[in-house]
């Protein structure tokens, strides 16, 4: 069984991990939310520090406290794509001089296929073929999963992603960053049916609506010009606004996911991502695809949100197929999905 040592650096977390095929030897994730905190959203630069500064004390703690010596781990992963290119680099450059100077192969990994395989770090039967839901701060889509490496997107958002709606609305209702958590947590004890919100939908051009594609822009403006009437009103029950636009981005998620499973004929859904961490979409989700009869996975909340453990499943399955990544592999802000092939020689 292939042991890799992971880093992942996409953002604003720093993450390193040893992976053993699908068993996760430790793990160890410095946040960064609080230096980010006060501008209320991630800062490039700022995150780039952050992990130059933090990258040698996390990689010394998962080495110690896993227990493996270097003649023990077969390579190094990194993710390289898509995210903060400085990010980014503070990782792959960590990787690629550990690389050289253990004499071990390097694996690039798209982050993505990272939160595709998250969920293979708790489920060991789990294989494709499977739809996956990624849905996170900066992506949402249906992808249709028929092995590592292949990919088909059916279905994805043509403006914000989910998770950078909930910020939004977050920011909007002066809640702070990040605002994902907390919505949530306020949903709990909001009425959902409070106020009706728009579900975006996108128009096909011979008429109708496309099944999958989902859009959240439009809901966001209508949060806005609802909090400046109630606001101008004197009253502003931000729970009862946390439940309403949740319920109205679940209920988007997981119609168009359901749909998709089913004209797919996909007897899975993987959810992967940080909105995975949503209690309300976790519930809804599994609730529902149980009265279809689809099994619905959500990985723990560890692997949810940006993760080093992931990145190492999935370099360790590349590496099973004999791929793995020339020393001048570059980081890249934007790659899709469908061309991580792209990233091995």
């Amino acid at each position: 069984m292939a042991t890799v040592l992971a880093i992942e650096t996409s953002c604003d977390e720093t993450s390193v991990a040893l992976v053993e095929e699908r068993r996760v030897l430790a793990q160890t994730t410095a946040s960064q939310v609080r230096d980010h905190a006060i501008y209320g959203g991630v800062v490039p630069e700022v995150a780039s520090r952050r992990h130059l500064e933090t990258l040698n004390p996390t990689l010394a703690v998962v080495l110690e406290a896993a227990g493996r010596p270097w003649s023990a781990i077969d390579a190094v992963a990194a993710t390289c794509a898509p995210g903060l290119v400085g990010a980014l680099w503070m990782g792959l450059t960590c990787a690629k001089t550990l690389a050289l100077v253990h004499r071990k192969p390097l694996i690039g990994v798209h982050h993505l296929e990272g939160h595709v395989c998250a969920a293979y770090l708790t489920e060991q039967d789990l294989a494709p073929p499977f739809l996956c839901l990624l849905v996170s701060g900066g992506h949402t889509s249906l992808i249709g999963v028929e092995a590592l490496g292949q990919y088909q997107i059916l279905g994805q958002t043509r403006d914000d992603a989910a998770g950078e709606a909930y910020d939004k609305v977050a920011r909007l209702l002066g809640l702070g960053y990040p605002g994902g958590p907390v919505l949530d947590r306020l949903a709990q004890q909001g009425n959902p049916q409070a106020f009706p919100l728009p579900e975006g939908q996108i128009s096909l051009s011979g008429g109708g609506y496309h099944p999958y594609d989902m859009s959240f822009s439009g809901l966001k403006t209508a949060v806005l010009r609802l909090v400046q009437r109630l606001t101008s009103q004197g009253d502003l029950p931000i729970a009862d606004l946390a439940a309403s636009f949740q319920a109205t981005v679940i209920q988007a998620l997981s119609r168009r996911a359901l749909a998709c499973a089913q004209d797919h004929g996909y007897s899975t859904i993987v959810v992967g991502g940080g909105v995975a961490a949503n209690r309300g979409l976790r519930h809804h989700l599994q609730s529902e695809g149980a009265r279809r009869g689809l099994r619905v996975i959500f990985p723990p909340l560890a692997y949810c949100t940006d993760n080093a453990a992931m990145i190492g499943c999935a370099a360790a399955g590349r590496l099973a197929l004999g791929q793995t990544s020339a020393l001048t592999l570059e980081a890249q802000s934007r790659l899709p999905l469908t061309a991580a092939d792209q990233l091995y020689v």
